[in-house]
């Protein structure tokens, strides 16, 4: 893309894992206060919650894939949990209310949400395989990440999905709603008593271990705006963004995640143009012409294309 171009692509990839991890935050304080009864603020489960994201991204790539190996796996369970607990609620005959062109709307807006969740990985997916051997085949990368990302999208969000229909038609459902996310998820496993709380408790850590490796990407960005910004240690970046992350969780609990969540959506556009150029440029220039890349001018002002045409682009 050239020096300068990849400068803005970098301060977008920057603002989006920031903008995830604040909604992350607020996701998670809103989870902490519910299974508190409410004597629990939201604003204090978030400082504990952008604590926990900037306490695993700041010690590195290795934690990270350690938290998440076991998470995942108890995260599983509290969900497979609330499916049981929640799903004599489901309405699976429900169909899309309102006029054709606000249903058609609605599906375009939630196509654009998975979208931009999926496509912002493009730019961070190759922070997480630092430690894999150079040779490890192309293949081993791709297919697990791909399948992976998809399947976990699927699964969640028909569960997602299911418990939206059971909100309008179950009274505690819209009630806990109306308070928060987290107080809906609550609900959902109504009648398990404190058992239902401490699956709440495993879905907070689900927000986490989505979160961590964002900010821990988001710190690496940052060192790629220039050398003086590469001057700075990963950790001290990873301190900064958590700051960041806690302040504006606490400070927009109330307002940010609505905004955000069109927001955000938006802002990963901004991978699409980019993911193009990457790969024309991959395809193009390198593999049809059998030039290899040269990985020692990758940041050389020298070396480097001005840029404009992926700037206009």
């Amino acid at each position: 893309m050239g020096y300068w171009p990849s400068k803005v692509a970098c301060i977008l990839n920057f603002i989006m894992q920031i903008g995830w991890g604040i909604i992350g935050c607020i996701v998670a304080g809103q989870m902490f206060s519910a299974v508190n009864g409410g004597g629990l603020s939201i604003a204090v489960g978030c400082v504990v919650s952008a604590l926990c994201i900037g306490f695993i991204a700041t010690f590195g790539i290795a934690i990270v894939h350690t938290y998440e190996r076991y998470a995942s796996i108890t995260q599983l369970f509290a969900i497979l949990v609330l499916v049981g607990s929640a799903g004599r609620n489901f309405d699976t005959s429900a169909v899309s209310a309102g006029p054709a062109g606000f249903v058609t709307a609605d599906r375009c807006s939630f196509f654009a949400l998975q979208f931009a969740l999926l496509i912002g990985e493009a730019a961070i997916s190759a922070d997480f395989y630092v430690y894999y051997p150079t040779m490890t085949s192309k293949r081993v990368t791709f297919l697990p990440t791909w399948c992976v990302l998809w399947l976990s999208t699927i699964f969640c969000n028909i569960i997602g999905v299911a418990i939206a229909t059971g909100v309008p038609a179950t009274p505690g459902w819209s009630d806990a709603y109306e308070v928060s996310s987290g107080a809906l998820l609550l609900a959902c496993y109504d009648g398990l008593g404190g058992f239902g709380g401490f699956c709440v408790v495993i879905l907070v850590l689900g927000s986490i271990t989505n979160n961590a490796p964002s900010t821990y990407s988001a710190a690496l960005t940052a060192q790629v705006l220039g050398l003086y910004a590469k001057a700075v240690p990963r950790w001290i970046w990873c301190i900064v963004i958590m700051l960041i992350e806690f302040v504006c969780s606490v400070a927009g609990r109330n307002h940010l995640f609505n905004i955000f969540e069109n927001f955000l959506p938006i802002m990963s556009y901004w991978a699409c143009p980019w993911l193009t150029i990457a790969l024309e440029e991959h395809l193009l220039f390198h593999v049809l012409r059998g030039v290899p890349f040269d990985w020692t001018a990758w940041e050389n002002k020298k070396k480097l294309p001005i840029g404009a045409a992926a700037l206009f682009a």
